[in-house]
């Protein structure tokens, strides 16, 4: 049975083995699928195009599959299914607390894994419907069309450098969420980042000083001092 919305799936494994014949497979049932064989090139990959699930081997040779999921839950809640050798309960625990959604142990049987793949696909659209979410987040002060990456106020469009939609962006799509700082930098500047903090308290304030009525008490683009920040919207 093919995919219904050609889902995207990024299949995250270093056997050339396990990650042909998933790719094979998927693609079989009319998934677009993307693959990385290291923890980097799936944050890379994943950043670049945006999965609907994610298929993750913990045993990865530069980082671990546990830090991939925190890199990818600081901006996104796509379910994660953990491929794993390691079958321990302490291996599973860690996983789901890290933010994975099922964890399924090699060897494993393709008919089952695509079973979960499709039940989490269900889960997560039944969740957040891509069809009725607003592309279009507005204020009291500027308007975002997520859509078309431009910000709006009153005098007109709001220039934001590539590097500060990426920050605006990302905080907007999780709105109302703490965003931790190394998910930040890690998403917009790339998963070799993680301590440079400096570089977004000067894009923060930047971005400040273009959107924020009072840019030096911030309403919208709120830091949550030592964790990271927040974009605060409860309108409609």
């Amino acid at each position: 049975m093919s995919a219904a919305f050609a889902d995207r799936i990024l299949c995250v494994d270093d056997d050339p083995q396990i990650l042909r014949a998933l790719v094979a497979n998927l693609r079989a049932r009319g998934y677009v699928v993307d693959q990385a064989e290291s923890g980097e090139a799936a944050l890379r990959s994943a950043s670049t195009y945006v999965p609907d699930a994610v298929i993750l081997d913990l045993g990865l040779p530069d980082v671990s599959g546990l830090e991939v999921i925190a890199g990818l839950r600081g901006w996104t809640g796509v379910p994660i299914l953990v491929l794993s050798a390691r079958d321990g309960e302490a291996d599973k625990v860690a996983a789901l607390d890290a933010g994975a959604d099922d964890y399924i142990a090699k060897p494993f049987g393709m008919g089952e894994l695509l079973a979960r793949l499709r039940a989490a696909l269900r889960r997560s659209n039944s969740i957040a419907d891509p069809s009725t979410e607003s592309a279009v987040v507005a204020t009291d002060h500027f308007t975002i069309d997520l859509a078309a990456k431009r910000v709006l106020n009153q005098a007109g469009e709001i220039r934001l450098t590539p590097t500060e939609w990426g920050i605006v962006e990302l905080l907007v799509r999780n709105a109302n969420r703490l965003i931790t700082g190394r998910h930040l930098l890690q998403a917009v500047w790339g998963p070799s980042y993680g301590e440079e903090t400096n570089y977004l308290r000067v894009h923060l304030a930047h971005i400040r000083r273009k959107l924020e009525p009072t840019p030096g008490e911030p309403r919208y683009f709120v830091t949550e001092p030592g964790v990271g920040y927040r974009f605060e919207h409860h309108g409609p």
